[in-house]
């Protein structure tokens, strides 16, 4: 996944340019007084609006000093490195590495009472499984990616998007294409199964039973597929040249298409899909933690904020009602209605060694046959 998703920021670096500043809304001076000090955040580029950042700074007198960071095993392995008193007090990590830092108790359980926001985050983000372990949340929702069933809006309906068996009908033999590796978690989740695995964790013959059915089914259906595909610059090359109507992508390299003006559509259908979600987390021995909070409340404070991260990300915002604060056609790249997000599950690491020990060689099988 690390390597779709730095496409997918190559893909979007152009959103980056999107500089307009926020409205001034009062939501930082009614909620926090003057306390001046610092906040020390690592995250991505961008994932901090500067109008916001330059806002917060004079409302609250409190410093924000950002690194950029640019891979989560990096951020694991710097985080690391200095327990256990941290320089930094936010981090940006995504829902599925969660385990990795919380084993290893680099993130502080999130005080959830701290934040008088909390509600505005949509709550198939904030109270979705993977959102808590151990019976603690560890972080802030912000922003998410997922993948999508990718459709050119001139051949195919917005109505037979709305299923993946489409993706394998007949009907568009030879102008498909997908990921395999991705495609067998869709395939899984289509068969009524767990595409993370997770329930299978203590029967791991049940879960080499549910691979070799969702192999089987992709063998079987082969011959329809016009591409297995590696990376999202092959998938939008095959759009752009017509070669593919319709397929299976994450969101990032379609919604370039879309900013672009191709005529792309995309859907998660009514069996499902999967997503990640990038969040904001206070460290363990975090030394500005209060701080950190004041920061978190306040860039939870408002959907214009959502929508500027969206705008200069290319993600997708976390928050209610921020697209409202979009352009027709951001909205339409970065946005999706609330019945298709209720089909939404996340990535889960639990069972990451099982799973993928099965998944591996049965990708290598479904190439070879």
């Amino acid at each position: 996944m690390t390597k779709l998703i730095l496409n997918r920021r190559r893909f979007i670096g152009t959103a980056a340019a999107t500089g307009a500043a926020l409205a001034s809304p009062a939501y930082l001076r009614r909620a926090h007084a003057q306390s001046g000090g610092e906040v020390n955040i690592w995250t991505y580029n961008d994932f901090v609006p500067e109008a916001f950042k330059a806002q917060f700074e004079a409302e609250t007198g409190i410093k924000v000093n950002i690194r950029l960071v640019d891979d989560q095993g990096k951020q694991f392995n710097l985080l690391a490195a200095e327990q256990p008193n941290p320089t930094v007090d936010i981090m940006t990590v995504a829902g599925h590495r969660f385990l990795q830092f919380i084993d290893n108790e680099l993130l502080a359980p999130l005080d959830t009472d701290r934040l008088t926001n909390w509600g505005n985050i949509n709550p198939t983000f904030s109270e979705s499984d993977w959102a808590t372990i151990n019976d603690n949340k560890w972080g802030a929702p912000i922003l998410s990616g997922m993948e999508v069933l990718s459709y050119n809006t001139d051949y195919v309906s917005a109505e037979e998007a709305l299923t993946w068996d489409t993706l394998f009908s007949e009907t568009y033999r030879g102008q498909t294409a997908y990921i395999i590796q991705d495609m067998m978690s869709i395939v899984m989740l289509m068969m009524g199964h767990d595409g993370n695995m997770v329930a299978y964790m203590d029967d791991p013959e049940r879960a080499a039973e549910i691979v070799e059915e969702a192999k089987a089914f992709l063998i079987e259906h082969k011959p329809l597929v016009r591409k297995y595909y590696d990376s999202g610059a092959e998938f939008q090359q095959m759009m752009v040249n017509q070669d593919i109507v319709l397929g299976h992508s994450w969101n990032g390299p379609a919604a370039a298409l879309i900013n672009d003006g191709f005529p792309l559509g995309m859907a998660i259908p009514n069996e499902g899909s999967y997503g990640f979600v990038y969040t904001f987390n206070i460290t363990n021995n975090a030394p500005n933690a209060d701080n950190a909070y004041t920061f978190l409340d306040a860039i939870l404070a408002s959907p214009e904020v959502g929508a500027a991260m969206t705008k200069a990300s290319g993600f997708i915002s976390t928050y209610k009602d921020s697209d409202q604060y979009l352009t027709d056609l951001e909205r339409k790249s970065t946005s999706f209605p609330e019945e298709q997000l209720a089909n939404l599950q996340f990535f889960r690491a639990e069972a990451n060694e099982m799973k993928y020990g099965l998944v591996d060689p049965a990708v290598e099988a479904i190439k070879a046959a």
